[in-house]
């Protein structure tokens, strides 16, 4: 990464992405941006629009879930960009007059700053890809016109994400269900890079337009106009073939060697010349704003790794390759499970990812590991490297989610699905095989705060009503000898499966234990990426070899 006096290397980091934009990203160090900010286009209309009163708590954004709402945080970044004057305060004060104090105003509130930084650090040759849907996209076009400058829009992309959507049409819904997302694309300058990218001709295409097979090679071909367009006034030569005089585009030299390579055809008698055009050296079709031909992840998808907004690698690959070039620096400032940096590793561009959730920073990193090995290269920023930075985190985290799901990073766990119900003595899971097709599980319970026998006891009947192997308890303070008395009278966990081993049942390990590399008490399997199944296990990539892309350059220019 380019960061403020740091050497050019990728990135991962976990926090707010405005205060790391602003303390990490050099001015003008970035080439392609792409943000898929979150934002829960699937409430009802007057809910989204309904007036958030009183200056409630901001709660910090969590993992699948979007909390834009008017709140002191969001009226503090409204006044902020509004006393910077200029389009972006005109524009943000038009919108709280006629939103309030919405969570759609908040939304834009939150995204004004951000959007005024990712600008900033873009290169001149740089593009901003925002990817959003018509809840948002039309207020969202106006900010950026605020930002980017109207002369600077480039394509409100249509991304076709579904063939067909769940809808209430057989209960009387009076709409169309929605089953596309918008894609607004700017540039910093007029000297953004554009490769222009082509996909391959479809069966129907090619039946209508590369009508004739050419005798003798079988390849297919249409006929093209060899008429010049403009006449003599475009300089355009005039001349007799094949019986029809008119004004063409080659030359009489051209037209003859054009004749002699057989690529010139008269259909008939009388018709005007026209000029062979293989199908077999064609780049193909154009890719233009409407985007029908990527489909959405389904569920059976090797590469879906159960994030709810996980986008296509198809998707991110045509955006990088559109906009950058091998080497350039890419950034996603709302990054989830990694989609963007994992394609641009693959095409050898450089990258930065950002979010606020530690839950994402793992799933990133598991991500990485699994579809690259050891070949990337890359550093975390904003992770506890030390019993201090726990206690740090532990301190500012007042749910203690994002305590949680780093404590349990570090053992390799998945955190528990937040249900309405959930047993709250489990925090994390961890699954092995004993033998195929039969896991055990370790649960996890995180503790930040003070802890007593009371907590073992507890997790130690968690443990039996969900028949599991192991229960571990990881703690930031020591366990006291009551603590460790009552977890060695729980016994051991011994699998036949694996020839008799034993595991003691109940295990307490603290944040500083872990730190220092020690891991859970358990069967092998858990630790080998093949076998344990905790995460889903992403496909291994296949690196883009240098320079071989099918693209044509249209525009490129180095600042």
């Amino acid at each position: 990464m380019e960061a403020k006096g740091g050497k050019a290397e990728n990135m991962l980091y976990y926090g707010d992405n405005l205060e790391i934009l602003r303390q990490y990203v050099d001015d003008e160090s970035v080439q392609l941006v792409y943000l898929d900010p979150p934002f829960k286009s699937n409430q009802a209309y007057n809910v989204l629009f309904a007036e958030k009163n009183g200056s409630q708590s901001a709660a910090q954004i969590m993992a699948f879930e979007d909390t834009w709402h008017w709140d002191s945080v969001a009226s503090s970044a409204y006044q902020e960009v509004v006393t910077s004057g200029g389009r972006v305060a005109e524009a943000m004060e038009a919108f709280k007059r006629f939103l309030g104090q919405s969570d759609m105003m908040a939304y834009l509130s939150m995204m004004a700053p951000r959007l005024i930084e990712l600008r900033r650090v873009l290169k001149p040759t740089g593009s901003i890809y925002l990817h959003c849907d018509s809840t948002a996209s039309h207020y969202l076009k106006i900010l950026m016109d605020s930002i980017f400058g109207p002369e600077n829009f480039l394509n409100d992309i249509v991304w076709k994400r579904a063939t067909t959507v769940k809808g209430n049409i057989g209960q009387g819904s009076r709409f169309f269900g929605p089953n596309t997302d918008n894609i607004l694309f700017y540039r910093k300058t007029e000297r953004n890079t554009f490769n222009g990218l082509f996909k391959e001709y479809s069966e129907d295409y090619v039946e209508q337009f590369f009508r004739y097979v050419e005798p003798g090679t079988g390849r297919r071909y249409r006929l093209i106009s060899m008429t010049g367009p403009g006449g003599a006034a475009k300089g355009n030569p005039q001349f007799e073939v094949m019986g029809i005089t008119r004004y063409w585009r080659y030359s009489k030299e051209s037209m003859a060697e054009l004749i002699k390579q057989g690529l010139v055809v008269q259909t008939s008698p009388g018709a005007v010349p026209q000029r062979k055009q293989y199908l077999d050296e064609g780049k193909g079709v154009a890719v233009q704003s409407l985007w029908d031909d990527i489909p959405p992840l389904q569920s059976q998808a090797k590469e879906r790794l159960g994030y709810p907004t996980q986008k296509p690698e198809t998707l991110l690959e045509r955006i990088i390759r559109a906009s950058s070039n091998e080497g350039d620096l890419v950034l996603d400032p709302f990054c989830g499970c990694g989609t963007t940096i994992s394609v641009a590793q693959r095409l050898n561009r450089r990258w930065i990812g950002i979010d606020i959730t530690h839950l994402a920073i793992t799933l990133m990193k598991v991500r990485l590991k699994d579809a690259f090995g050891d070949s990337v290269v890359y550093s975390v920023i904003g992770e506890p490297r030390d019993l201090a930075g726990a206690i740090n985190l532990a301190k500012k985290d007042k749910d203690m989610h994002q305590f949680q799901w780093w404590a349990l990073s570090l053992v390799g766990a998945r955190p528990a699905e937040l249900k309405k119900g959930a047993d709250k003595g489990i925090d994390g899971k961890l699954r092995f095989f004993v033998e195929p097709g039969k896991a055990e599980q370790v649960i996890f319970s995180v503790k930040g705060g003070h802890v007593t026998v009371a907590h073992v006891r507890e997790l130690a009947h968690v443990v039996a009503k969900e028949k599991a192997a192991i229960g571990v308890l990881i703690s930031l303070e020591e366990p006291t000898g009551p603590m460790r008395a009552e977890a060695a009278d729980a016994g051991f966990y011994i699998s036949k499966e694996l020839g008799n081993p034993k595991y003691q049942k109940i295990q307490l390990l603290t944040i500083e234990q872990l730190l220092s590399g020690k891991k859970v008490d358990c069967p092998a399997s858990v630790y080998h990426r093949e076998a344990n199944p905790t995460f889903k296990k992403a496909p291994k990539a296949k690196r883009e070899p240098k320079q071989k892309e099918k693209q044509s350059k249209l525009s490129e220019h180095s600042s």
